[in-house]
């Protein structure tokens, strides 16, 4: 904790419902924070997988009126946040549901802080940068990773530029978040994995974040513990409702943590490759997470030490260094065995990307200026940057 004076917020939605079943309370959910006719934020995978016919007919059921816009992309886009705008506006919505993982949520988030405050997205860059509150919102959870259904946070690629815009702003919290396991079970191995560990970075970065607090640390511990022992099983077997619901309870403590502790260069060099190269993001996070975290282990050894424990790591009789190795050495055995690509080259490959060494420097310059970073317990120079991309190549 700090010594000197310093104030800590905590950011978290009025109303959670986390359990079998809890997707039946939508309807209810939504015409109690005051909508009518929501719009509902979903993409094509959604769609296809049934997920949005299903929240449809529970809203018809309920006699009520939606649009839906399932355009949304992987790392969602200012283009996407402007047609999401003028489909709310044009059939006349009064409110949001967010039906997916990070995408979707990012997306709404999005839609409702220009439909509120006007402008572009690209105005609400930073920190609390709106004036005006959201819709009424409900984040409908489908993945066990981002807690974007949760969280102050929500990124944009700006096109243009090809950055991925840190909009932070207390106002983009949603009214109701929930996390309902049977959402999950058809989610593929592979994308299980990959939010899986962009859970696991969100509790270790807010760990060891300069601005973590008790509270924060409480659900951040947790969630590791939660996340090493539940995230093999769900990669295995996507039915297993058991493992399911542990990491929705753990990517939600992880959220919990880095709404409010915030996050470090993992995220802000994550970032740049999602946004320079379209790349997932979970998987750019898991990758980068060890080398980060090398990096920082001088910084926080303590924090690296308890993060090896809670993850079934023996460190009786070592010394602290030894001790805090094992923290890395786990998260790597972890993401190997959930079928992470060892390296960024090849997680390229996997997507049909190519990832070149001579943007090292671009992406490096961008991601000194992204605001996670702010929060990172230890200061990289653009040299030390360059040379975590480079080792994770």
């Amino acid at each position: 904790m700090a010594t000197q004076e310093m104030v800590y917020g905590y950011f978290i939605p009025s109303v959670t419902l986390i359990g079998i079943g809890a997707s039946k309370e939508i309807p209810a959910k939504i015409k109690a924070l005051g909508g009518a006719k929501p719009l509902i934020v979903a993409d094509k995978g959604i769609t296809a997988a049934g997920i949005t016919k299903t929240v449809t007919d529970m809203l018809e059921a309920a006699g009520m009126e939606y649009v839906v816009y399932d355009e949304t992309v992987p790392n969602p886009t200012d283009n996407n946040v402007h047609e999401g705008v003028e489909s709310y506006k044009m059939n006349g919505c009064d409110s949001l549901i967010t039906l997916g993982g990070g995408s979707a949520h990012d997306c709404g988030k999005g839609i409702g802080l220009v439909v509120a405050n006007g402008g572009t997205i690209h105005d609400y860059e930073g920190v609390d940068q709106s004036a005006n509150p959201m819709p009424p919102y409900v984040a409908v959870n489908t993945t066990a990773g981002t807690a974007s259904e949760m969280t102050r946070f929500c990124i944009i690629t700006d096109t243009k530029r090809k950055v991925k815009m840190a909009i932070v702003d207390w106002r983009v919290t949603p009214g109701v978040a929930i996390d309902d396991p049977m959402l999950m079970v058809g989610m593929p191995p592979a994308l299980t994995a990959a939010t899986g560990m962009d859970a696991l970075t969100h509790a270790v970065e807010a760990y060891v974040s300069t601005i973590a607090n008790p509270m924060t640390d409480s659900a951040a511990e947790k969630a590791i513990e939660l996340i090493a022992k539940h995230l093999r099983p769900a990669v295995a077997n996507g039915e297993d409702i058991e493992a399911r619901e542990g990491m929705c309870f753990a990517q939600y403590l992880a959220g919990m943590a880095f709404n409010n502790a915030s996050l470090g260069h993992v995220h802000a060099m994550a970032h740049q490759l999602g946004g320079f190269y379209d790349l997932p993001h979970g998987e750019c996070n898991a990758i980068l997470l060890p080398h980060v975290s090398r990096f920082n282990l001088i910084a926080k050894m303590d924090r690296f030490v308890k993060i090896a424990e809670l993850m079934g790591e023996n460190t009786e009789g070592l010394s602290p260094r030894a001790a805090a190795e094992l923290a890395l050495s786990a998260i790597q055995k972890l993401s190997t065995d959930i079928g992470i690509p060892a390296g960024l080259v090849e997680l390229g490959k996997r997507y049909g990307k190519e990832v070149k060494a001579e943007d090292i420097d671009t992406m490096t310059g961008n991601a000194q200026k992204d605001a996670c970073g702010l929060t990172n317990p230890r200061r990289p120079t653009d040299a030390d940057v360059k040379a975590i991309y480079t080792a994770a190549l």
